[in-house]
């Protein structure tokens, strides 16, 4: 239906924009309005694309699965590994750090709800009963004079969200919620990456420690056939005391990767939060393919909606932003009603009587007149807060983007230097080898043997710590890109803040 205007004169006219007026009135009266600055997002510090060159290229062979983002591939895919998936799961449920996250998300929680609650009008109950006695020498009447009062009901009181001050506040408080709730998705997530690293250290130590035990094993039959040759004249004292320093080498590096294992269990155990179970899976070695699958690197737009330690940082700012508004309502009125009804009597049996109701109601209004500029710096406050968290959240992107492209070179060029090294520890073992046949020859000295078993024991070494360096640069890089919060690829993820399955 078209309203015909040409009907309506000036004097109606000014009557309906009263009558808005009015309504609008009362509309922001009922809502209160809000003093919170319109937010928006900072831009991101960082390039479009991540960096590329001859340290970024994608490695070859990689498996179907990471043709999806990492944030989306499972940890039971991502880590293939079957005794490695049963360690992440028991520290899933046993870790006390991450225990510790969920209930602070629950702490947090309530305390929204606190702040939530002051939108509403507070009801109590009370009762009351007072005795005022009155000695003659005071009274008006010239005798002493005993009252009772007695008095039942309930008492209210509402502040009136005018100006928007308990709904920033509110909004402050659920903001602050979420950015805990992130920060408990960024530990879980740290802490599948963590058990993951550790329990790669925990491999790599054991390679280690066979490694020496089995120099020590070559070394010890080389020092017994050089002291044989020399108590039959036919080898030098030189030759003993250089064959010993291997084995003496090889016993003391021995002790300090038994130490580090050792020690590397320790820290695996306070990850799970108990002991390691006896059934374990069988292990794999350090340089199975089995341990882990690749991922691809997406873009970096995905880190603003993936990386929840940039969720976080952005929830803080958020509760900054809120912040300001409350700190701006505070130079305005603050309007509360209270009122109370009930009974009174001065006596017990009288308070149900008829005629015995009694109520009261006050309105009041607060302005700020004079505070010393406390609400100003209040402001400022709020103020220079949000420019922090600005930084802060700035920062967080910048980090997540380096952290990233790092964790990309890294994964260009491992693969590269474990080949080259693999290739040196085949020569070095065809080295010594050559070297002990010429020694047991006559043809060279133990000097030659003594640089080839050397020399050999330092490739493997180096081979141990590049593949055990490529492992957990891999495994951290899928952490770096959001990934370890679902369990299988496929999987819906859950909420940040699903308290109730955190904290069980």
């Amino acid at each position: 239906m078209k309203l015909d205007t040409s009907l309506i004169d000036r004097g109606s006219c000014k009557t309906m924009r009263r009558s808005n007026v009015a309504l609008m009135a009362a509309a922001m009266l009922i809502t209160g309005c809000s003093l919170v600055p319109v937010y928006q997002r900072p831009d991101a510090p960082v390039a479009a694309t991540y960096p590329t060159g001859d340290a970024y290229k994608s490695p070859v062979g990689a498996p179907a699965s990471s043709t999806l983002p990492a944030a989306d591939i499972g940890w039971r895919d991502f880590l293939a590994d079957p005794r490695l998936q049963r360690l992440v799961q028991i520290a899933l449920t046993n870790n006390r750090d991450l225990r510790v996250a969920a209930l602070t998300v629950a702490q947090t929680q309530a305390q929204y709800r606190i702040q939530r609650a002051t939108f509403f009008p507070s009801l109590s109950g009370f009762t009351d009963s007072s005795s005022v006695r009155t000695p003659a020498s005071t009274s008006s009447f010239g005798r002493t004079i005993l009252t009772h009062d007695y008095s039942v009901g309930l008492s209210a009181s509402w502040e009136l969200d005018f100006f928007g001050r308990l709904q920033s506040l509110s909004g402050a408080a659920l903001q602050q919620f979420f950015a805990t709730a992130q920060a408990r998705k960024a530990a879980e997530i740290l802490l599948v990456s963590e058990v993951a690293d550790q329990y790669l250290t925990l491999l790599s130590y054991d390679e280690l420690v066979a490694v020496t035990q089995q120099t020590l094993d070559t070394a010890q039959k080389s020092y017994d056939l050089t002291l044989l040759q020399f108590h039959t004249g036919t080898g030098t004292e030189l030759a003993v005391s250089q064959a010993q320093t291997v084995v003496e080498q090889a016993r003391a590096n021995y002790s300090a990767e038994v130490r580090g294992r050792a020690q590397a269990e320790n820290a695996l155990v306070l990850l799970l939060g108990q002991p390691l179970p006896a059934d374990l899976p069988p292990a794999v070695p350090l340089n199975s393919q089995t341990l882990l699958t690749d991922i691809p690197a997406g873009l970096p737009s995905d880190l603003l909606a993936r990386r929840p330690d940039v969720l976080q940082a952005e929830a803080t700012l958020l509760a900054a932003n809120a912040n300001i508004g409350a700190a701006r309502a505070a130079f305005f009125p603050t309007i509360s009603l209270t009122g109370d009804f009930g009974t009174a009597s001065s006596s017990l049996s009288g308070l149900f009587k008829s005629g015995s109701q009694a109520w009261s109601f006050t309105p009041s209004i607060s302005v700020p007149i004079f505070n010393a500029g406390s609400l100003q710096a209040s402001l400022d406050v709020a103020k220079l807060q949000k420019d922090i968290d600005i930084a802060q959240y700035e920062k967080a992107i910048q980090t997540a983007f380096r952290e990233v492209a790092d964790g990309l070179a890294a994964r260009g060029t491992y693969d590269d230097q474990v080949a080259s090294l693999e290739r040196y520890t085949q020569a070095q073992q065809r080295s010594l080898d050559l070297s002990e046949m010429r020694f047991r020859n006559g043809v060279d000295n133990y000097l030659t043997v003594l640089t080839a078993q050397t020399g050999l024991y330092s490739a493997q070494q180096a081979l141990v710590a590049a593949r055990l360096a490529r492992l957990t640069n891999l495994v951290d890089l899928y952490r770096y890109l959001g990934g370890g919060w679902i369990e299988h690829t496929g999987d819906v993820p859950r909420l940040a803040d699903d308290i109730a399955a955190a904290s069980q």
